[in-house]
């Protein structure tokens, strides 16, 4: 992976938000959540029966481990406590899908976008690099050739979820709507904000480089991340969205550990999509990067600065959205037939912060949003989001127009943009939660 570089910021302005989305139907869509709502692939139940007792829980647990779990080529045990099994590349959760069985892998995509900045210039700011951000099992090894690797799951993992069909799945409506006066869409049922985003145009694509925290987390039911969102359809029931970017979320994984990942939904969050490779969908092609597991280092309060770079656009040949890390892994990409609206092309882009504030109404939890400091203290102090860019139809990497703001509560978590020659668009964000101006 090529270096990760750390840069000064200058001046910075402040944006509110709004929004709005089209709506469409999709027939392959309504076939995926059809398949999903018999329980296809085990991985979905919509009853609303009663939680199952201990021991049938268990039996459902194990099932659906075994289903996840593919027999391994090798296992790399990681300094965290994570297991990584390398799988064969034509054994791996996403061939579980009917719609996969007999799917070619698109070894490569046929079309790259063009950037518009170097990812290692360094011209303003500190003058050394920092240190390249790795993934902590590649200390215990790699994974061959025509393999993936995938972050084992265990049976506490499954056990720490409010069911086994929510195991791997965002609540409904996790995801910002700002022009919304309803209090209980404002609330995000207890999900908040600090985002930068762009709507009115289609889009195939973003990129952005963010820098990596560890943010701290009040209690094991919250997580705190930071992603860039690929958003079509409306924000009923059938919004689709491809999300990828850094999170720590303690019930998921069952630690603090800093962890890259990626989200997929094309209804809203209810029954189609997960985290990772939780279910049958996103199709990995690289071997050297792992969903779901640690990276290392973080940036620390006034100390060195570490970023990741995140790149996902739509092939425009095949169709599928394609899923970068970094400079040097192309990861791989979910199959457009996943989706209505974005078989298209999306309609709104976001980058920025969400967190789960699951604290009694009345008062705030104290979970850090990016590195838990507002977005005045700066850089090293606080969160950004640099080199902000959208993919355009000609499949070109681009500054954004009419770059939007929106929080839920700016005295909680805030965001504040800028532009420059070094950084072009970018934006500070974050915050501590509860304080003085957010009880």
């Amino acid at each position: 992976m090529g270096t990760v570089a750390a840069q000064f910021s200058s001046s910075c302005w402040h944006q509110r938000r709004r929004r709005g989305l089209l709506s469409l139907g999709g027939v392959r869509a309504r076939l995926l959540f059809l398949y999903l709502l018999v329980g296809g692939g085990g991985l979905i139940s919509l009853s609303s029966a009663a939680r199952p007792s201990s021991s049938k829980e268990k039996l459902q647990v194990q099932k659906h481990l075994k289903r996840l779990n593919k027999p391994p080529l090798k296992t790399i045990q990681s300094l965290d406590g994570d297991i990584i099994d390398c799988i064969h590349i034509s054994h791996q959760p996403a061939f579980d899908h009917p719609f996969l069985k007999d799917h070619k892998i698109q070894k490569w995509p046929s079309y790259h976008p063009e950037g518009l900045y170097d990812e290692n210039s360094v011209s303003e700011g500190p003058k050394e690099r920092t240190n390249p951000i790795t993934q902590l099992w590649h200390m215990g090894g790699r994974c061959p050739e025509d393999t993936i690797p995938v972050r084992r799951t265990k049976e506490d993992d499954v056990l720490r979820a409010s069911s086994v069909k929510r195991y791997g799945k965002k609540k409904h409506r996790s995801i910002p709507k700002p022009r919304s006066t309803d209090p209980d869409l404002i609330n995000q049922n207890g999900h908040q904000h600090a985002i930068a985003y762009v709507e009115g145009d289609n889009y195939y694509g973003a990129k952005a480089t963010i820098n990596v925290w560890e943010p701290k987390i009040r209690q094991p039911n919250e997580f705190s991340l930071s992603q860039i969102w690929i958003l079509g359809g409306s924000f009923g029931e059938d919004l689709n969205s491809i999300e990828a970017g850094w999170q720590v979320s303690p019930d998921l994984y069952g630690d603090n550990n800093t962890r890259l990942f990626t989200y997929w939904t094309s209804d809203a969050y209810q029954a189609t999509g997960c985290y990772n490779l939780l279910c049958s969908g996103f199709i990995q092609i690289n071997s050297e990067i792992a969903m779901g597991a640690s990276i290392s280092p973080v940036s620390a309060y006034r100390n060195s600065q570490y970023d990741i770079s995140i790149l996902i656009w739509k092939d425009p040949k095949e169709g599928n959205w394609w899923l970068q890390f970094g400079s040097d892994y192309v990861l791989g990409y979910w199959p457009s037939f996943l989706f209505s609206y974005l078989a298209d092309s999306a309609s709104m882009i976001e980058w920025g912060g969400e967190v789960v504030n699951s604290v009694p109404e009345g008062k705030h939890t104290s979970t850090e949003m990016g590195s838990g400091h507002f977005p005045e203290e700066g850089f090293g102090k606080s969160s950004y989001f640099r080199n902000i860019q959208v993919v355009d139809s000609s499949n070109n990497l681009k500054a954004p127009k009419g770059l939007g703001t929106f929080t839920e509560q700016s005295n909680c978590y805030d965001v504040q943009t800028g532009s420059n020659g070094d950084w072009g668009h970018y934006f500070y964000f974050g915050g501590p939660g509860r304080n003085p101006n957010c009880p």
